[in-house]
């Protein structure tokens, strides 16, 4: 690890954690100031052309990129203005007595149990259940917002299950947590213990999946009879749009909730749908996270607060004492909000064809902000200090009743009539009416990002972040395996993101007032995203036409100002690339990565920013377009793992792509052949069309030698020759 100037934190004379900075601080800042001084020539040189030339539109089209293309390369230097790695010893903390272990709440949030699977959920509440942390101080709260009885059978059987999994886990030191990895693992043992274990667990598995698959629960399929009366709550009149509160306990830590073998009390574990109206706003994932925090509030309003997505199974069963070392350090408790883990996939091809383990979010720009301000919270995987969501460090705002204030020590059993009561009436749908909850208090509304947007809100009131990154992923899931799933959910992304940068709480203007300069416009780097697809598209159009008519957009190979050019690609490519590689990254995977980011910008941000527009002129309503987790077809998944793309059905999505690649193709063979008409006129249009065409391959062959299922549909082809031809004409009048 490239660091110096290690710095101790320690509690009672114990070092708990340290924080090493990078040493390519400096040689970035040094560089980026040359790169600076770059960018300002390039832009000397677009405003003189533009007062000397005769093609202003195409140099007011350039210049307009190149700023934009400016200011997000900005953005990205002020994350490497001062990156640190942390390191954490979780054995040290793990000497304290076991009572001082403060009590832990987990969120887990599913919406749908066809494309978040039952079985999935299970399986990530089993991990987190069987932590290396004392059983009797957690609590597991599952919000199902899409109020299936499918989900709340599975948990039941799980807890079953349960009473013989977490023993074995911890009595066998058993570092995979999830059952669905552990027995698919090498690590899985075969033995008496182990083999009944798995027998039930395949049990469990089937149970769960037929009642998916008929669509209910039958009676006979419920043994416990203290849960009969909970399903008869799902009537004919029960539907996901609309239906009361189910608030279920499956499992409780007392006496009464003991494993088999009478040694271990059981974790709690907890069923929660809240209340759903047409006629009330519900606010989605945000609302459903602020309602289990007043529902955990009122049961047991745990000081810390882990999130997870349905999908992502804890990995590592010391995880939480990881986050302890930070969340307890009194040198810096009292104002940090959270710790967050970076999100970790299985099952990714060898070199991420669809560029899904998100290194630069996960890992390059986290820490970069670690060595600023501290993370942004990416929405799973995150130990929050419950505090953190009721106002300023130095400010708290008190909740509408007492007991939703953080401080608040809930003494009462969870199974007390006036505690389930209260929990039922803070999950109702009105409840939130003339509160604080979503603006002030709690995760914020506004944005289909509530993570990003939370996370901002977090750190413009004052509150500090650490990012924590152990060898052994803490937290892992599962990756999409076709490309339409990858885009649609980057356009969701995407629009959430630009209902934070066009809004008065906009990073660039808000964000640099409460957080700095540096914070504000690395903040700017996510929210701005769906810009990029301004520059992308031009590059990938402009010069492309400029080549068939053979029209000069850029200096020519003997002119000065061709060497500014190659040089900001080559460095602005070649640091991207350093950070890549440094950061575990291969190659391969870099150059994937990179293509990735030309595809969503024909795709994920240019739609994204159309949809947006069209929302914000109330011309059209978006919805939260949940990303099916379900498993794909083997055919898919032999694609995925042969690094084939896979575009899916139809969609018009891949059209503005389509059009974009088979340009670029006619110009890569008009300037082979115009090589020899115009010398070295257009060389750097040429070697601009020829890294398009590079990036393109996956497309063309998609379109014309591939058979398969994956391909491109052949509607998607023929609408993209008709819309080349169509730019090309238009070209004409503008070019020539």
């Amino acid at each position: 690890m490239e660091a110096h100037d290690k710095r101790k934190h320690s509690v009672g004379g114990t070092t708990l954690h340290t924080c090493h900075p990078c040493r390519r601080a400096v040689p970035y800042r040094i560089y980026g100031v040359i790169h600076t001084c770059g960018i300002l020539a390039l832009m000397y040189h677009h405003i003189n052309s533009l007062l000397t030339a005769d093609t202003t539109l195409i140099t007011s089209l350039l210049l307009f990129s190149d700023v934009i293309l400016a200011f997000m390369w900005a953005t990205s230097a002020s994350l490497r203005f001062n990156p640190v790695h942390r390191s954490e010893y979780p054995e040290m903390y793990a000497a304290i007595p076991k009572q001082d272990f403060p009590k832990l709440d987990v969120f887990i949030c599913t919406a749908d149990p066809y494309k978040e699977p039952p079985m999935m959920v299970v399986n990530t509440a089993l991990s987190a259940m069987a932590y290396d942390y004392p059983s009797d101080k957690i609590s597991v709260y599952v919000s199902d917002d899409g109020g299936s009885s499918l989900t709340l059978f599975a948990l039941m059987e799980a807890a079953k299950f349960s009473k013989r999994w977490l023993p074995y886990c911890k009595n066998n030191n058993i570092q995979d947590r999830s059952p669905e990895v552990y027995f698919s693992s090498k690590s899985y043992t075969w033995n008496d213990e182990a083999d009944n274990l798995k027998m039930m667990y395949e049990d469990m598995k089937s149970r769960a999946e037929h009642v998916v698959d008929t669509g209910k629960v039958e009676t006979e399929y419920i043994t416990c009879d203290q849960f009969r009366g909970v399903f008869d709550l799902w009537t004919q009149k029960f539907t996901r749009q609309e239906h009361p509160t189910i608030i279920q306990q499956v499992l409780q830590n007392s006496e009464t909730d003991m494993d088999d073998s009478g040694k271990f009390i059981m974790p709690n574990l907890i069923y929660v749908s809240r209340e759903k109206s047409k006629v009330s706003p519900h606010h989605f994932k945000a609302g459903a996270l602020n309602t289990l925090l007043r529902v955990s509030g009122v049961m047991t309003n745990s000081p810390v607060i882990l999130t997870l997505d349905c999908d992502m199974y804890s990995n590592d069963p010391t995880t939480p004492v990881r986050a302890l070392c930070y969340l307890t350090d009194p040198k810096i408790k009292s104002g940090l909000g959270f710790v967050q883990f970076p999100q970790k996939f299985q099952g990714v091809s060898k070199n991420d064809i669809y560029a899904c383990e998100y290194k630069r979010l996960f890992d390059i720009n986290m820490i970069g902000f670690d060595g600023l301000m501290g993370p942004n919270h990416v929405g799973t995987g995150c130990f929050f200090n419950r505090r953190v969501f009721y106002g300023p460090p130095s400010n708290m705002i008190s909740a509408e009743i007492d007991e939703l204030n953080p401080n608040r020590i809930a003494d009462k059993s969870i199974e007390a009539k006036d505690v389930l009561e209260l929990a039922h009436n803070v999950a109702g749908c009105s409840y939130e009416y003339n509160t604080n909850w979503g603006s002030k208090m709690g995760f914020r509304y506004g944005s289909l990002v509530e993570d990003y947007y939370t996370g901002y809100m977090l750190h413009c009131e004052g509150w500090r972040s650490v990012f924590c990154s152990p060898k052994r992923a803490a937290f892992c899931g599962d990756v999409p395996k076709s490309l339409i799933d990858v885009v649609s959910q980057q356009k969701r992304w995407a629009i959430g993101l630009l209902e934070v940068s066009i809004s008065r709480y906009s990073p660039l203007t808000y964000g640099v007032k409460s957080m700095g300069l540096l914070v504000g416009v690395g903040y700017c780097q996510y929210a701005f995203w769906a810009f990029w697809s301004i520059p992308l598209i031009v590059y990938g159009v402009l010069p492309q036409l400029a080549l068939l008519y053979g029209v000069s957009v850029f200096p020519k190979s003997l002119d000065p100002w061709f060497f500014l050019y190659i040089f900001l690609f080559l460095g602005a490519y070649g640091q991207d690339l350093l950070d890549f590689v440094l950061e575990g990254g291969t190659y391969r995977g870099w150059w994937n990565d990179q293509r990735m980011w030309m595809i969503r910008g024909f795709t994920s941000f240019f739609f994204g920013s159309i949809e947006f527009i069209l929302k914000t002129l109330n011309l059209s309503t978006h919805g939260f377009n949940l990303t099916s987790k379900a498993n794909e077809d083997d055919e898919q998944g032999k694609r995925y793992e042969k690094e084939i793309f896979d575009f899916g059905p139809s969609s018009s999505m891949f059209l503005p792509l389509t059009a974009a690649a088979i340009l670029n193709l006619f110009a890569f063979a008009w300037g082979i052949y115009g090589l020899f008409i115009w010398g070295e006129r257009l060389v750097l249009e040429l070697m601009l069309v020829s890294f398009a065409a590079v990036n393109c391959l996956p497309v063309y062959e998609a379109m014309m030698l591939r058979k398969d299922a994956g391909k491109l549909p052949k509607s998607v082809s023929l609408s993209a020759g008709i819309l080349t031809f169509a730019l090309i004409v238009s070209g004409y009048f503008f070019l020539k």
